[in-house]
C-alpha cells in the first residue's frame, strides 16, 4: 500500500507497531479485542515500504500524544494545556488536546475513587439515600463495600434496594449531583443514558462487606423485597466459589451433601474443583464418584446447574447456623 501523507488513524497505527517491532507489537494486541486486531493486521499485511519521513511523523505523533495524556494525568486538561503549549507550541498543543478529549470520558464520581473510604463516608453522610446509591454504584465494589459497612444499619438495606432497582440515569442528573457533591463539573459526554447499578453491583458490594454488614442488608431485604432478596441471595455464592472454602469447611460440606447431586454438579464443573473435592474424600469415595460421573453419560446443562445450586444452598445454611466460614474481603484472616 502507498502512504499517502495524510494518514488514516488505523493506517498511523499499523506503522507504529511495525516499527517498535514485533515483540511490543504482540503485547499490543493483548489489550485489543478481535475486531480491531484483525482490522490492525490486514493494514500491516498490505504495507509495502515506510519511508524515514512516515515515519519520523508517526512516531513524533505518538510521543505527543502520550505526553498529552501523561500531562492530563498528573493534574487536568487546563495544566496539560500549559506544559504542551511551552513545549510545542500552541496551535500543536490545541490540536493534541482536541483529539484525545474529542475520545475521553470522564467516569462520573471518579475523583472519589482516589480518596480513603473513610473520608468518602463522612462526605456523604447526611445525603439521600438515593444519592449515596447512585455514588456507590459507580466506585469500585470493594471501595462500595467498605462505604457500605460504615452505613447506619437502617440505611444499608434502603441504599441496597436502591442500587439494585436503579436502572438508567440521564447525564443531566449525574452532572448535577457531582456539581453539588464536588463542587465542579465533571462532563459526561455524549447524549446515551448510563447504565449504573443493578443486581450485579449489589452482589459484587455485598460479597465484599463483613458478615454482620450482610446479615442486616439481608434480613431487612427479606422483609421489606422478598422477591430482591430471593435474587441477590441466588447471586451472592455460586458453585465456583467453593474452590475459596478451606478444607475443613468442603469436609463438614460434604458430610451434608446428596452424593447423587454433587456427581451431577461436578459433571459442569472445572477440573480444579473436582480435585478439590476429592482431596477432601477418602480415596475410595473419590474413586467411586468419579465412577458415578464417568458412568452418567451426557447430562443436561439445567439440571447440572440446579445440582450445583443445591450444593451452593448447603454451603449457604451451614455458614447461617456458624459451622463454616466463607472467606470475605471486609473480614479480618482468620487464625486457626
Amino acid at each position: 500500500m502507498a502512504l499517502k501523507k495524510e494518514l488514516r488513524g488505523r493506517d498511523k497505527a499499523a506503522v507504529l507497531l511495525v516499527v517498535l517491532g514485533p515483540e511490543v507489537a504482540s503485547q499490543v494486541y493483548k489489550h485489543l479485542d478481535e475486531a480491531t486486531i484483525e482490522l490492525l493486521t490486514l493494514e500491516i499485511a498490505n504495507l509495502r515500504q515506510i519511508s524515514p519521513e512516515v515515519k519520523h511523523a508517526v512516531l513524533k505523533e505518538a510521543q505527543e500524544m502520550l505526553m498529552a495524556k501523561e500531562f492530563m494525568s498528573q493534574g487536568g486538561v487546563d495544566y496539560a494545556r500549559a506544559l504542551l503549549e511551552g513545549a510545542l507550541g500552541s496551535d500543536r498543543a490545541q490540536e493534541i488536546l482536541r483529539r484525545i478529549t474529542a475520545s475521553l470520558q470522564v467516569r462520573p464520581f471518579d475523583f472519589m475513587r482516589h480518596t480513603d473510604a473513610t473520608q468518602v463516608l463522612g462526605f456523604i453522610q447526611g445525603e439521600h439515600p438515593q444519592t449515596v446509591a447512585l455514588i456507590l454504584s459507580y466506585l469500585t465494589p470493594e471501595q462500595a463495600a467498605a462505604i457500605m459497612g460504615g452505613l447506619p444499619s437502617n440505611m444499608q438495606w434502603d441504599v441496597t434496594r436502591r442500587i439494585a432497582t436503579m436502572d438508567r440515569i440521564t447525564p443531566e442528573v449525574l452532572r448535577e449531583v457531582e456539581r453539588v457533591l464536588e463542587r465542579k463539573l465533571s462532563s459526561v459526554l455524549g447524549q446515551d443514558f448510563t447504565v449504573a447499578g443493578g443486581v450485579d453491583a449489589v452482589v459484587d458490594i455485598i460479597n465484599r462487606v463483613d458478615r454482620g454488614t450482610e446479615r442486616n442488608i439481608m434480613e431487612t431485604l427479606e422483609e421489606k423485597d422478598p422477591d430482591l432478596a430471593e435474587e441477590i441471595k441466588r447471586r451472592l455464592f455460586v458453585f465456583e466459589d467453593i474452590i475459596g472454602l478451606d478444607d475443613r469447611s468442603l469436609q463438614r460440606v460434604l458430610r451434608e451433601v446428596d452424593v447423587k447431586d454433587l456427581s451431577l454438579a461436578l459433571k459442569g464443573a472445572t477440573e480444579e474443583l473436582r480435585q478439590k473435592f476429592f482431596k477432601n474424600m477418602s480415596k475410595r469415595a473419590a474413586e467411586m464418584l468419579n465412577e458415578d460421573m464417568q458412568f452418567m453419560g451426557p447430562v443436561r446443562v439445567r439440571d447440572v446447574e440446579e445440582s450445583q445450586q443445591k450444593v451452593v444452598n448447603v454451603v449457604r445454611a451451614l455458614e447461617d447456623a456458624g459451622e463454616i466460614v466463607i472467606a470475605r474481603g471486609g473480614e479480618e484472616e482468620l487464625v486457626v
